[in-house]
C-alpha cells in the first residue's frame, strides 16, 4: 500500500473516530476512487470540485427561500433590525474573504495544503463544516497582504 492510500485511510479513521461523516463520506470516496483505478476522475474533481461544492451549498441556503419557507417579508425585515443588518455585513466580509481564497489557493499549492489540513482537524475534532480553506485562504490572504487601500 503507498503512502497516500495510507494517509486516506487515517483520515477515514479520523472522521470515523470523530463521528463526522463529512469527513469519512469524503475521505472514503476518494480511497474508492483510488481503489479502483478511476484516477482519471481526480482531474475533474481537482478543477471543478470546489466550484460544485459551492453550487450544491449555495442551492442548500437558497432551498428555504424557492420553498416559500421564507417569505419576501421576512427578507424585507432583514434590513430593519440590527443583529440582520449585523449579519449582511458579515455575509459580505465572509463573500469577499472566500473570493481572496479562490485566488491563493490557486495561486500557493503550499498554503494550500497547510489549509487542508487545519481542517480536516477542525472538522473532525471540533464539530466544524469543511467550507473552511476557502475562509481559512481568504484569512491568510489577508494576512499575507493586508486589507486593501
Amino acid at each position: 500500500m503507498d503512502w497516500t492510500n495510507l494517509i486516506l485511510l487515517a483520515l477515514l479513521t479520523l472522521g470515523i473516530v470523530s463521528n463526522n461523516p463529512a469527513v469519512s463520506i469524503s475521505v472514503g470516496l476518494l480511497l474508492m476512487i483510488r481503489l479502483l483505478h478511476v484516477e482519471r476522475i481526480f482531474p475533474f474533481l481537482e478543477q471543478y470540485g470546489l466550484q460544485v461544492g459551492i453550487i450544491i451549498l449555495t442551492i442548500g441556503v437558497l432551498a428555504p427561500v424557492a420553498s416559500g419557507r421564507i417569505q419576501p417579508e421576512a427578507m424585507g425585515q432583514a434590513f430593519l433590525h440590527w443583529q440582520s443588518l449585523l449579519a449582511i455585513a458579515v455575509g459580505i466580509f465572509v463573500a469577499y474573504l472566500g473570493g481572496r481564497g479562490a485566488a491563493l489557493m490557486a495561486s500557493n499549492p503550499l498554503i494550500v495544503t497547510g489549509l487542508l489540513i487545519g481542517t480536516i482537524l477542525g472538522v473532525a475534532f471540533f464539530r466544524g463544516v469543511p467550507v473552511g480553506p476557502l475562509i481559512a485562504a481568504g484569512i491568510m490572504s489577508v494576512l499575507l497582504s493586508g486589507l486593501p487601500k
